[in-house]
């Protein structure tokens, strides 16, 4: 299977030719955040606060980074179990984020959201942590330093090795895969 690769942000084209299942690789700028700073830039919002980052295209990595070990931009990056953000998501899908990067399903609110705006959800690999960081070129605290390593970072990226849970178009491959599954047998 073909690799796409993606130079960030994500177009409303890069979108529309992503299918569930594909693998991609990314390269440009992300940001992270977990669920800490996603319920405060929600909470703040409510409080007319606007949110520290322009999500508008943007895409946000589920990940609490460890500490660089000298010489190194980053240290484990893993991905984090996006359900913890579910109940969030949808609201930045409206404010116009394009992407999420993490691992684990998604809620039926949050993927008729990411259809409904033209989004998409990427896994990435749980248990490859160190690996992914190796595709991380920068690092730069945005936002809630407070936080510690759920403080919103921007990174830059190069050949992030992702796939496609949720398209744009309703696919899931976790429903595909089971279903799949099933038939064989």
């Amino acid at each position: 299977m073909l690799q796409k690769k993606i130079t960030l942000p994500l177009t409303d084209a890069d979108i529309d030719s992503l299918k569930a299942g594909d693998r991609v690789l990314l390269s440009g700028t992300v940001f992270t955040a977990r669920d800490a700073a996603h319920k405060r830039m929600i909470e703040q919002e409510k409080e007319g606060i606007p949110f520290p980052i322009d999500v508008e295209g943007q895409v946000i990595y589920y990940t609490g980074p460890t500490p660089a070990k000298p010489g190194e931009v980053i240290g484990s990056a893993g991905p984090t179990t996006s359900g913890r953000m579910d109940l969030y998501t949808p609201r930045l899908l409206e404010k116009g984020l394009k992407g999420m990067i993490g691992k684990g399903y998604r809620n039926e609110e949050v993927k008729a959201a990411i259809k409904q705006h033209r989004a998409v959800y990427f896994g990435a690999v749980g248990g490859a942590a160190a690996l992914i960081a190796r595709s991380i070129k920068s690092v730069e605290v945005i936002a809630y330093e407070d936080l510690g390593t759920e403080a919103i970072r921007k990174l830059t990226i190069e050949n992030f090795p992702v796939f496609v849970v949720n398209d744009a178009h309703g696919g899931d491959i976790y429903q595909e895969g089971v279903a799949q599954f099933r038939q064989e047998q």
